[in-house]
């Protein structure tokens, strides 16, 4: 049996809304590697930005940026690697981590845009 693929989270949809609204265009979503995951992977005018989107339903045990933790940053590192050695002809691609911390339901959830997070 092969293992299952969670479902997207409406934060995901969100938070690409979001910063798409601010300029940022879609390279790839939800790109897979056996290193890791990375959700968005977005350019901003020459940059590639590599965004975790994170989700908590409330803020009763942390807010869900606190949630990249040392090991979630590794693996996407890893991820983020693996991208740029299959999508990338040029060495010299200026890249960024952000964070995209979202809390609360919808319609109207509280976010948080983390550039340059790590």
């Amino acid at each position: 049996m092969g293992k299952d693929r969670p479902t997207q989270h409406w934060s995901e949809d969100f938070a690409l809304d979001q910063l798409q609204s601010r300029g940022l265009r879609l390279v790839a979503r939800n790109y897979r590697t056996r290193r890791g995951e990375i959700d968005l992977v977005l350019r901003e005018d020459t940059s590639l930005v590599f965004v975790e989107v994170r989700y908590r339903a409330s803020l009763a045990f942390g807010r869900p940026e606190e949630t990249v933790d040392p090991r979630k940053q590794s693996r996407l590192r890893l991820a983020a690697e693996a991208f740029l050695q299959r999508h990338q002809s040029g060495h010299d691609t200026a890249c960024r981590f952000d964070v995209f911390a979202v809390s609360g339901p919808l319609p109207d959830p509280n976010w948080r845009w983390i550039q340059d997070a790590f």
